[in-house]
This record gives C-alpha cells, structure tokens and sequence, in this order.
C-alpha cells in the first residue's frame, strides 16, 4: 500500500489549492496556514516515498481500473525522489518569506499551492501526456504568480513568460504526438520498449519527435538563445515568486528533459544520433557562455542569478547529451544544487530588498557591516556557484567535466572537450561576478561611517520594495535599477520599519534569516556527500547505463 502515497503527494496541495478560495469567503487572511500545512504534509510524504524507495526500490501506482501502459501510471525512483524532496523543502521554506514579504492575498496562496501541486505531479508521472498536462499546469501557475503583485512591469513579464511558454508546450506536445503514432503508447517504460520492438533508432517520427521534446522543453529550461523571457521574469516577479520559481520551475523542465532522454529514448538512440547531440553541445556551450558573461555585465542581482541560471543550466543540457555515467550522474547533481543555491541567493536578495531597500549592487554597498549574517550567507552561495569546494556546485561542476573528457577520450571526439573548456571558462565568468558582489559587500566605503540610522534613506525607497520586483526607481540601460540613495559608497541604512532582533544585527526577519543560513550550509554538507549522492543515484544510473 505504500504506493498510495504517490498519488495522495500530489492530490494534497493540488486539493488544498482550493480551500483558500473558499475560506476567503469568510477569513481575509486563510491562505497562508493553509499553504503551510499542506506543504507540511507534502514535505512529510516525501521523506516517506524516500525512505521506501532506499528500502525497496522503485515504486509505481496504477490510477483508476486500468493498469499500465493503458492506463496512467504514477513512478517514484532515486531521480524523482530527489527533485520531490527539493520541491517539498523550497516550497515550505518559501512560505517563511512570503509572509513577511507578500504578496499576501488568499488567491495568491491558491496559485502557489497549484503550482506545488503541479511539480510534484511532473516529477512524480510516468507517463509523457500527463507530463504536458503537468507541465501546463506549473506554467499557467508560474504565469499568474508572476504578475501577482500586479504591477504593469510584471504583467509585461508575465505575459512573455505566457507566450514563450506556450509555443514550448506546444512543441512538447507535438513531439509526444509523433512518438505516439510511432509507438501506439504514451507509457514511458512501455515506449522505450516499443521504440525498439516497433520503430528504430533511425525512425523519422521518432527522431522528429525527440527534436520537437528537446526544443519544447528548452524554452522552459530557458537556454540560449531562448532564454529572454527568464530575466524579466525573475526581476519583475514579487520577490518571494522568484525565490520559488527560479529554484523549481525551471528546475522541474530539465527534470523532464532527463526523464525523457534515458527513461524514454534511452541512452542507446543519444548515441544513434550523433547529429542531435552535437546540436544539443552547441546550444549548451552557446548558453553556458552566453549566460555567464551576460550575468557578468549586470548590476542588479536578480538580472544578474536570473542569467546565470541561463548558463548552469546549459551544464545541465550538456550533461544530458554526453550522454555518460559520470557526466549525467553531474548533471542530476547539479540540477539539485542548483535548486538549492538559487533559492538561497534568491532569499537572501529578497531579504535585502526588504530590509534596506536596495537590489542593485550600488545600493548594497558594504553590506556586510549592516547586515554581516544575510552578506556572509549570500557570500557562501555565490562560491558555491562558482564552484568552490567544498560546496555542492563544485561537485556537479566537477562530474560534468570529467564526463566531458572522459566522452571525448573514449569516443575521438573533440566536442567533450570542448565543453570542458568552455564550463572552465564560465567558471572565471561566475568568479568575476561573485567576486564583484562579494568586494561591494565586504569592502565598499571601508572608510565611511557605518551610519545605522532609519532616518537617511527610508523614505526613499516605496511599498513596492517590500515585496518583490514592481518599483518606481528608474531604471538604467541594462535593465536593472539605478542606485536608490545615488551615493555607490554611503553606508546601508534600514528601511523605515525595518525589523529589528536582539540576536543578530541584520535588519531582516528572523525565521526567514534562519531558512537562509541553513541553506546555505546545506550546499555545503552536500559538496562533502559526494560518495552518499553517488550511492544514491547509483540504481537509477545502472539501469540507464546497463
């Protein structure tokens, strides 16, 4: 019976996501316990999907009378475990900050739970229709979150989420469409066999239908050179959307293009068709590039990790398309570290913003002196996306680019190399921003008073702040905001209202705060579990592999 568990995690804030709308019939202010429990709940019933997973293996539920491949299937293994505990602990974590932070609102509430509700359902399916339903659901979800402090710089956002969003559904579902007249199934495991029964490696359909996939699932990855929606997305969302967001959206999307890949297709068709790789490596290395050296030209922060994510996630691409153990085995390690660190950076700009009222690099000068514990977590994170050990970015980093070498020794091909390259070359990229941040944090204005008082800049900064990415501040030529205070090196000063604890010094919430300081320790503890995360995956990467 413990395969009941799979559909209850997804019916849990997939049903919740309706009591906000219903008791907002007679409280205000329902959304947020609901929100809390059900995530609760659904964090509970990760840790115990995982725990039968390590003790039995794979699970799988049948819904309805039929069993598979007609009817649908719900499949739990190592992979999907993985992603549901990172979708299980960022969506109740988040909820920390959002109750200080907003949006508030029962509607609000009842768009985040949908949203749960339809990650957990992409990682948990296993089967490729419901996957698009899945996939419609997180993004109609994300579109409605984004604009949800409704100012017109959102609604822009959202709505170019909307339309790119839309065309990469679109062509996903094309590309399922081709697969099922090839294979007369929509069962993952029943497809992967008839591909081989049925059609062939070299099948026309079949190769459409992985291209089309691949493309459909790129636009929501956002990789180069389709990344532009993801920028504005992450900057103009409320700051507690992007924190969720830029960890588990896109995360979720190149959750599936890994299912899809070795559940599906399999590792044996990747190595059929050279021509589809090769494509995929070059969109990879283009975004990696790409993403890091457009990040390095941001002085906002949210502009700045919104591009990044455009590069460590061509790693991930060209993880999948090397199509070996060692780099897919970095490639999954670095899809849930990246999670990870981006919804710690994330927290910790957003915690910023809401204390001192500033996002933009000038603004954050010496940042360190006002509030040394948020500085010192973002700090550790940013290392961590560099990639410096001990930390989890280093270890996904670092399995992508011996995967990469190992390709290219075995195989005489130069493009593994040339990834490694050009991931080392991202890495001086990431370090040149991360160091920026780092010396505006640490070093900025060492001379000046350290200047507490709430009165200097208070006034400046307006409701919108609080909140997320609606401001009226103006705005410069790279997209980000010009300085608040218009002095690059004054002291950081609160916020009027800011709050205050006897513990620490930083002017930001303190729960919130404390959810920022253990996740940055997590990417820490796991860059030491190397050997653990391998033991883990290990299943699940031998029977791709066997």
């Amino acid at each position: 019976m413990s395969d009941v568990l799979l559909p209850v995690a997804i019916a849990v804030p997939l049903v919740s996501a309706t009591f906000p709308i219903a008791l907002g019939l007679k409280y205000d202010d329902a959304g947020w316990p609901v929100a809390a429990v059900a995530t609760t709940v659904l964090a509970g019933l990760a840790a115990a999907i995982g725990v039968e997973v390590a003790r039995n293996g794979p699970l799988s539920h049948a819904l309805g009378t039929y069993e598979p491949p007609i009817g649908i299937e719900l499949v739990a293994d190592e992979l999907s475990v993985a992603v549901l505990a990172l979708v299980a602990v960022v969506s109740l974590a988040t909820l920390a900050f959002a109750r200080v932070a907003g949006p508030r609102g029962n509607s609000f509430y009842s768009g985040y739970l949908l949203l749960v509700g339809g990650l957990t359902g992409l990682v948990l399916t296993g089967d490729l229709f419901n996957m698009f339903v899945f996939l419609e659901i997180v993004g109609i979800s994300t579109y409605a979150l984004i604009a949800a402090d409704r100012s017109g710089a959102s609604a822009y956002a959202s709505l170019k989420y909307l339309v790119v969003g839309t065309v990469g559904a679109s062509l996903y579902l094309l590309g399922v469409g081709y697969a099922f007249l090839a294979t007369g199934t929509l069962n993952m495991l029943d497809m992967q066999v008839q591909i081989v029964e049925q059609a062939s490696y070299a099948d026309p359909l079949i190769r459409a239908s992985y291209a089309l996939i691949v493309a459909g699932l790129g636009l929501k990855i956002a990789v180069f050179p389709i990344h532009a929606w993801q920028p504005d997305a992450y900057q103009r969302a409320p700051d507690a959307v992007t924190t969720i967001v830029a960890a588990l959206v896109s995360t979720a999307s190149a959750y599936a293009l890994i299912r899809v890949s070795y559940t599906v297709f399999t590792v044996d068709f990747l190595a059929a068709n050279d021509a589809i790789t090769t494509v995929m490596l070059i969109v990879a290395g283009a975004s990696i590039l790409a993403g890091s050296a457009l990040a390095a030209m941001q002085s906002d922060l949210k502009r700045m990790f919104a591009y990044s994510s455009v590069a460590q996630f061509g790693m991930i691409v060209a993880a999948i398309a090397l199509a070996n153990e060692t780099a897919l085995l970095g490639g999954i390690v670095h899809l849930i570290g990246h999670g990870l660190l981006k919804f710690g950076l994330f927290l910790g700009v957003g915690l910023l913003a809401l204390g001192y009222g500033g996002r933009e690099l000038d603004d954050l000068a010496s940042a360190a002196r006002s509030a040394p514990y948020t500085a010192g977590a973002i700090a550790v994170l940013g290392l961590g996306l560099v990639g410096i050990p001990p930390s989890v970015g280093f270890l996904g980093k670092w399995y992508i680019g011996v995967g990469a070498v190992e390709s290219s020794m075995g195989a005489g091909d130069p493009a593994g190399i040339g990834i490694a390259v050009v991931i080392f070359v991202s890495t001086l990229f990431t370090l040149s921003y991360v160091a920026r941040v780092i010396e505006r944090f640490y070093f900025a204005g060492v001379g000046l008073s350290d200047g507490h008082g709430e009165e200097a800049h208070g006034d400046e900064h307006d409701a919108d702040d609080h909140g997320g990415s609606g401001s009226d501040h103006g705005v410069a030529a790279d997209g980000g905001r010009e300085s608040a205070t218009g002095d690059d090196d004054g002291p950081l000063t609160p916020v009027e209202g800011a709050p205050r604890s006897r513990l620490v010094p930083d002017r930001v919430p303190s729960v919130p705060l404390a959810v920022l300081i253990v996740a940055a320790l997590a990417t820490i503890a796991l860059g030491f579990g190397g050997y653990a995360l391998f033991e883990w995956f290990d299943p699940f990467l031998t029977e791709v592999f066997a």
